[in-house]
């Protein structure tokens, strides 16, 4: 990109838990000259190598013209609890990173890395991961030179929104983990921060066109 030294990145989902990590390690990371950001309402936030444009899944087509990076880093998603409408919930969790990486691959992206779940699958009966694995067939069909997925289970780590019910399962995970071996490993909670930064790392040895990250796969990036 012009006027640019160094690679450039696009997040999606800065505001989010995963996010928000990896806008702070890109931001640091001397390999990048510039990160975008789109999110809902501004952050704040001020560095010189970050842009932020204010849209969502409606509006993003208006900012094509801005959503030109290297890489794209998709950690969007909802709860239940936030967006119990499931057509709304779909909207999210799919529609919107599928348009996203559309969109920044006619813009000249070579990379996606998307943030999904363990045991996507697409003709699962729970919504949530058929979603899940909805998106992953959907934008490794949009075919970029590097298309990398991952997948966490219980995602450890302190969030600024108060889950109790997550509190007491990250308790729990983090009594079971050292019991989940062998094919079972998939399964271990892993920090926010840790997939952030595996995800960074998956970005710069990326050779494979399309890899899928589960724990084994990440852990040995951090």
């Amino acid at each position: 990109m012009e006027g640019i030294s160094g690679k450039s990145a696009i997040i999606f989902g800065a505001s989010g838990f995963i996010g928000s990590y990896l806008m702070d390690e890109l931001l640091r990371d001397p390999d990048y000259g510039q990160i975008t950001v789109v999110v809902r309402k501004s952050l704040n936030v001020s560095h010189p190598k970050l842009k932020i444009l204010i849209g969502n899944y409606q509006t993003l087509p208006d900012l094509k013209d801005q959503m030109v990076a290297d890489e794209i880093y998709i950690a969007l998603g909802t709860t239940k609890q936030n967006t119990p409408d499931q057509a709304e919930y779909y909207q999210v969790d799919h529609d919107y990173p599928v348009l996203a990486t559309k969109i920044a691959k006619e813009n000249g992206a070579k990379s996606v890395l998307i943030v999904t779940a363990v045991g996507s699958k697409t003709g699962s009966n729970v919504f949530y991961i058929r979603t899940k694995g909805e998106t992953e067939r959907d934008i490794i069909a949009l075919n970029l030179e590097h298309t990398y997925i991952f997948r966490p289970s219980m995602l450890m780590g302190n969030r600024k929104e108060s889950r109790s019910l997550e509190k007491f399962l990250i308790n729990v995970f983090s009594l079971l983990n050292p019991l989940f071996v062998g094919p079972m490993q998939k399964y271990r909670g892993i920090e926010g921060k840790d997939v952030a930064k595996a995800m960074i790392q998956a970005a710069k040895r990326a050779s494979e066109k399309v890899k899928i990250y589960e724990w084994k796969e990440m852990n040995p990036l951090l």
